[in-house]
């Protein structure tokens, strides 16, 4: 009886010393995890030519993200600007002059689920919009969530404020739908699209249309510089006066990863 209970103490000692060295080594390893780092890069292209007519454009972009626990944080900005001279002219003009930022907060509710805030800024001369600004809260959904592939949506309210050519001014309650997909093709490439639909809540006629569709491809071993090309496409139901509802880019340039 005497080693029965002596044997019972034993394999309870021994139990509760296997459980406290399990959660030492796993306070160890989180304490000893390397801070979540910021991942940022940083993209050029510049495009010249000479003869009949001599233009100049001028592309930039630059993207910073940061990960940690259950928060995703990300912040981009990219410009467009170009000029054009025409034989016999004495000046240059305008032909691109678009300025874009955005910042988005990710906060996950359960593996798939997630709820975000996203704000946007605009200026694009040659559509004539001043400003734009786009504050958008609302919640995400992952359909495929792997360590190559993710299919997203997100749901939620927006509210728009902009200045349209000299005088105009808007704001107005809108619906955000959108749709993301990032794929890693390869360990030297990937893909990305993603695709935004704003209507205005009390008038479904007026809506902007935004896509973006990405290629990205390794160019060094240590992968810090890689050749980029994005197709941006904005469609603007109402434009402003006297300009057209759509605007279509083909960009590619050289990143750098920092």
């Amino acid at each position: 009886m005497k080693d029965t209970v002596r044997l019972k103490k034993t394999i309870g000692y021994t139990l509760g010393t296997l459980a406290a060295s399990t959660a030492m080594a796993q306070s160890v390893s989180v304490t000893n995890a390397p801070p979540p780092q910021w991942v940022s890069s940083a993209a050029l292209g510049v495009t010249l030519t000479r003869g009949n007519s001599d233009t100049t454009t001028v592309s930039a972009n630059a993207v910073t993200e940061k990960k940690w626990l259950k928060n995703d944080l990300t912040f981009g900005v990219d410009g467009l600007y170009g000029t054009q001279k025409l034989p016999g002219a004495s000046s240059s003009s305008e032909v691109a002059d678009q300025l874009h930022g955005y910042g988005q907060y990710n906060r996950s509710l359960t593996d798939q689920f997630y709820g975000y805030f996203r704000v946007d800024g605009l200026h694009d001369g040659i559509a004539d919009i001043q400003y734009r600004l786009t504050l958008s809260p609302g919640a995400g959904y992952y359909f495929v969530k792997e360590k190559n592939t993710d299919v997203s949506v997100e749901v939620g309210p927006s509210w728009i404020d902009e200045k349209l050519g000299a005088s105009t001014y808007l704001n107005y309650a809108a619906l955000r739908v959108a749709q993301k997909i990032h794929q890693t093709i390869s360990d030297r490439s990937r893909f990305w699209e993603t695709l935004e639909w704003l209507p205005e809540v009390d008038n479904l006629n007026n809506y902007i249309i935004n896509l973006e569709i990405g290629f990205e491809a390794d160019i060094t071993k240590n992968k810090k510089l890689s050749l980029r090309t994005t197709l941006d496409d904005t469609y603007n139901n109402v434009p402003a006066a006297g300009r057209l509802k759509n605007d279509l880019k083909l960009i590619t340039g050289i990143a750098y990863k920092f």
